[in-house]
């Protein structure tokens, strides 16, 4: 295996497009790995290879040899660094409105009045449906699992065990499969 060539920092300070390209290409593995890292809510992996990009520059620009480091050492960390402000600032909450909306068109809320009541009136439908083909235990499993509980909680919740829960909610997913339309499920 060819042995790397260490970078030099004298052609990457002077803006070397051949200097700069091979210390993206040999950054951009650690700089992947710092944006899949980073990534979620208001970041998107390819806006986090960018900030670690950025702060490979900044890297570039401040690293001092004197200080014990190697130059990839540090590079890695300005960039990871970069990454990890960028996804902290995208993730605060005057960007909550920007990272927790969706267009209508792509969540299907640009809904027609006669959609809306079809929707309304299939909705009615499973209620119904659930009220006479749901036991009292298993529509109160139900309840709590929709109400985001685990079993577990269910069980301590209802004063039942842990196994009478996990049951009833088997019995509650079998009745839903065979009782409600299959769009519906």
């Amino acid at each position: 295996m060819p042995s790397r060539q260490p970078l030099s920092l004298e052609l990457l300070r002077r803006g070397d497009e051949a200097a700069m390209a091979a210390a993206i290409a040999r950054m951009m593995p650690a700089i992947r790995r710092g944006a899949a890292f980073c990534a979620g809510p208001g970041m998107e992996v390819e806006d986090a290879v960018q900030e670690g990009i950025i702060g490979l520059f900044r890297a570039i620009q401040t690293y001092d040899p004197a200080r014990g480091a190697s130059f990839e050492t540090y590079a890695g960390v300005c960039a990871l660094n970069a990454q990890i402000a960028a996804a902290r600032s995208a993730r605060s909450k005057k960007h909550g409105p920007l990272n927790d909306s969706v267009p209508l068109e792509e969540n299907g809320l640009a809904a027609s009045p006669e959609e809306l009541a079809i929707a309304a009136e299939r909705y009615q439908q499973i209620v119904r449906e659930l009220a006479v083909r749901l036991s009292e235990l298993e529509r109160q499993v139900l309840a709590l699992y929709l109400a985001g509980c685990s079993v577990r909680q269910i069980g301590q919740r209802l004063g039942r065990d842990e196994k009478t829960a996990e049951n009833a909610m088997g019995r509650v997913r079998r009745k839903l499969r065979r009782y409600l339309p299959e769009n519906l499920v």
